[in-house]
């Protein structure tokens, strides 16, 4: 056995090759090492650490964090790693950047490394954010400090291929992902389990538990072991029972460094506020951007549309900055060029939603500007947060509408925010660019478009906001925001239409089941929010003016009137006494029959015929009704004259045996014989088809052939009879001339004709039938030869003219004969034509 370790030991050359190296198992030194720090976990004192040195961490972990720059721990870190070693669940609170990351990254890392974990095991980490942006950030910060582990980690965002981290989902130790792409793989992956997950991680915990994600992380929670360790961590931590009952913690820890502090804000944080009108957030943003170039600028507004109009139209007129937009309908991997983009430059302005306010770590930002109004004060900490981290400097300014001022400073201040600084805006120093902006929509309709929908998108966004207190969209000036975004007309607002709309029509309803008139009255805020967009309704045309409906109070008489414009008078019955008032008697008839008021039949019945029409019509349904029916989808049936139905043998079985082997093919398995058999017969049908597709075509072929051949035949023997009738008539016509043949009893040709001679002629005739008049009865005879021998003339006339002229003269003729000699000629004529 030794030779031929030796032999295969040995090159051609001699030379000794070591073939393979044995793989190493673990050591004693790291047993020893993994036992001696979980002796120490309990002997953790916060007060005493100064270092990451100080926490009983493994030397990779250490080295990790010492490469990474990660040197002295913050507070939350101080107070959150040691309960996280123990096996405690944590619910860790601290402010905006505050190194909350690195918090529950080092136990996850201390905790795998101490089971030590393998590929084989499986998933044993699981980190859960809202936004890619985040778990995107959060995964490179993992590489750094766990760079000299041995785990193999995951980046599990939609967005990206889904095949290909489906098939490496298996030998994946720490996932970090998003609520909704993690529930994909636990869908639709079968090599995802969670069996054997040892922790469990939530960044910004209360948003991935709000209602936003509710059934989405009920989903994810009930895939999960219930033995587990669980880290929940925000800036805004959730204290709901609820919420923790959600998660099965068992006795949390909770390691709060906000309550401690006087204020929810970074202390080095300058925080601000402006108060502004809504047409002049263009012009703030503008001049504020053009007043700060060589600063890092981070502007916050409501709405995706909102911010890609603004980023458009910044572009457009050229600020001198680098100009960026983030928002969650682009594409992922312009999402991420985006953010790398961003914290890489030096100088650069970022429009984005809220999107980007929470978590995003944005190195060296100036300034946070909030546009527009932040939904609670939890927003307003997590947007001003990405300002003023790690001990930096930084500022926050807010901008508020004169009817969001109060209620808004109101509730920063109960959130313990410091008071905010009140700038006020010189107006002679604004430089407003609508005349720019109206220039550019006018060039570009896509533009004009995307400042349409950022207007309404505004709106809406105003119009859904829960705290009406400060939202209030009855106090804005739409007509004025519209010109500011550089739009002429103002769009039309359809979903505020609709809701007065569905408004009024409550109201009425409430009249007519009792109510007041007071309740039916409108407020003047509704009054003029209907006047306000009554222009914008009428302008399209494509939604009725709702502007007719305010400007009259709509009331009922104590006798069940309707009245248009206020109370009348019901003992005035004249004609003209109420001419503003317009009235509408409800006339009973005899036999109609109206129930008490306290039988509450009629009611009933009309309650129960409501809700079985109001009955929802799912596309389940009507499936399951067409299934019964046994009707098949997408066939189509043609008759013939005679009514029977019309075989198509491109999409139906043609032959018996194929059709009775379909309808027995129900059941279960094939039958080869049989296939084979019904692919013979329906083979043959074809076979004959084709073949009866030839001959129809071949019969058709010979059809056009014979029918022009007939054609030529049928034109030659015209041509012939044409000639021959032609020969034939000059013939005849030269006898005639020759021979002299008594024509006396044809008719005269200048009657049937008209005189076709020249005006000598005429002359001459007439000359002649004067003369005949002064002639006496004894020369006649002389008279009768004259006729004749003009008659004669006219016949060789008519002989000369072809064929075609005799048949045009034919056509001229307007009268009949009206002797029978007459006739007689011109039916000579017609024959021989």
């Amino acid at each position: 056995m030794s030779s031929i370790v030796k032999k295969f030991n040995k090159t051609k050359n001699g030379r000794k090759v070591k073939l393979y190296k044995k793989k190493k198992g673990v050591t004693k030194t790291e047993d020893q090492e993994i036992q001696e720090i979980q002796n120490l976990y309990a002997d953790i004192d916060t007060s005493k650490i100064n270092s990451f040195n100080d926490f009983p961490l493994s030397h990779r972990t250490k080295k990790g964090l010492k490469d990474t720059g990660y040197v002295t721990p913050t507070e939350i870190q101080r107070e959150s790693i040691g309960p996280a070693l123990r096996g405690l669940d944590i619910l860790g609170a601290a402010k905006t950047g505050s190194g909350k990351t690195v918090a529950f990254l080092v136990p996850v890392l201390e905790c795998l490394f101490c089971r030590q974990w393998t590929r084989l095991d499986g998933l044993g980490a699981l980190i859960i954010t809202p936004t890619r942006e985040l778990a995107l950030q959060i995964f490179e910060t993992l590489r750094k400090v766990g760079r000299y582990h041995d785990f193999s980690a995951g980046l599990i965002i939609g967005g990206k291929d889904l095949h290909f981290e489906k098939k490496r989902m298996e030998q994946v130790n720490i996932i970090v992902g998003t609520p909704g792409r993690l529930l994909q793989h636990m869908d639709e992956n079968p090599l995802f389990t969670c069996d054997n997950l040892q922790i469990l991680v939530l960044d910004e915990a209360d948003r991935c538990l709000d209602l936003g994600f509710e059934k989405t992380m009920n989903s994810i929670i009930e895939n999960l072991p219930p033995k587990r360790q669980t880290l929940l961590f925000s800036a805004t931590q959730t204290k709901s029972v609820r919420d923790l009952a959600r998660l099965s913690l068992k006795d949390p820890c909770y390691v709060s460094v906000v309550e401690k502090a006087q204020h929810s804000t970074p202390e080095q944080l300058r925080q601000s506020y402006t108060v502004v009108e809504l047409h002049d957030k263009m012009a703030v943003l503008w001049s504020f951007v053009r007043s700060h170039l060589k600063h890092k600028i981070l502007v916050f507004l409501a709405s995706c549309k909102q911010v890609k109009y603004h980023y458009e139209i910044l572009c457009k007129l050229r600020p001198g900055i680098s100009v960026l937009a983030l928002y969650g309908s682009l594409h992922q991997l312009r999402r991420m060029d985006i953010y790398r983009s961003f914290c890489a430059k030096k100088h650069a302005v970022m429009i984005a939603t809220d999107l980007a306010a929470r978590g995003l770590d944005f190195p060296a930002v100036d300034w946070v500007v909030q546009l527009d109004c932040p939904e609670d004060a939890h927003t307003y900490i997590h947007r001003a947060g990405r300002t003023a981290r790690y001990q930096a400097g930084g500022e926050s300014v807010l901008v508020l509408l004169p009817s969001e001022e109060k209620a808004m400073l109101q509730r920063l201040e109960a959130a313990r925010i410091p008071p905010l600084q009140s700038i006020k805006i010189n107006p002679n120093k604004l430089q407003s660019p609508q005349r720019k902006l109206e220039a550019l929509l006018a060039q570009d309709p896509a533009l004009k478009e995307s400042a349409q929908r950022a207007f309404v998108a505004y709106l809406k966004s105003v119009f859904l906001m829960a705290d009406k207190a400060v939202f209030n969209i009855e106090a804005l000036d739409t007509d004025t925001y519209a010109r500011s975004l550089g739009l002429a007309i103002p769009p039309r607002i359809r979903f505020l239409q609709k809701y007065q709309k569905a408004q009024q029509q409550k109201k009425l309803r409430m009249l007519e089941a009792g109510g007041s008139d007071e309740e039916v009255i409108p407020s003047h805020s509704e009054d003029a929010q209907m006047e306000d967009h009554s222009v914008a309704a009428s302008s399209d045309g494509d939604e009725t003016d709702v502007s007719s409906e305010s400007d009259h109070h709509i009331a009922a008489s104590d006798e069940g009137h309707w009245t248009l414009g206020g109370a009348s008078d019901d003992n005035d019955d004249s004609d003209f006494g109420g001419i503003l008032h317009v009235k509408q008697r409800d006339h009973a008839l005899e036999d109609d029959t109206f129930p008490d008021a306290g039988d509450n039949s009629l009611d009933e019945s009309s309650a129960t015929n409501k809700k079985k029409k109001t009955k929802v019509l799912t596309k389940a349904a009507i499936a399951k009704k067409v299934l019964k029916k046994k009707i098949i989808a997408n066939k189509k049936t043609v008759f013939d004259d005679e009514g029977q139905a019309v075989v198509n043998a491109t999409r139906e079985k043609v032959t018996e045996v194929a059709r009775q082997y379909e309808a027995e093919g129900e059941g279960g398995g094939i039958d080869l014989e049989r296939a084979r058999e019904v692919l013979r017969e329906e083979d043959r049908v074809d076979k004959q088809r084709f073949r009866e597709r030839v001959r129809m075509k071949h019969r058709e072929e010979k059809l056009k052939l014979k029918k022009a051949k007939m054609k030529q035949k049928k034109e030659a023997e015209d041509e012939e009879d044409m000639q021959d009738d032609m020969k034939a008539y000059e013939s005849g016509s030269e006898s005639e001339s020759s021979d002299g043949p008594d024509l006396s009893w044809l008719p005269d040709p200048d009657k049937v004709y008209g005189n076709k001679e020249d005006d000598g002629t005429e002359e001459e005739d007439k000359s002649v039938d004067s003369g005949s008049e002064d002639t006496e009865p004894d020369s006649e005879p002389h008279l009768q030869q004259q006729q004749r021998s003009k008659k004669i003339a006219g016949k060789r006339r008519i002989s000369t003219e072809t064929s075609n002229d005799k048949m045009k003269k034919v056509k001229k003729v307007k009268q009949l004969p009206e002797s029978l000699e007459d006739a007689e000629y011109l039916a000579l004529q017609f024959l021989r034509s």
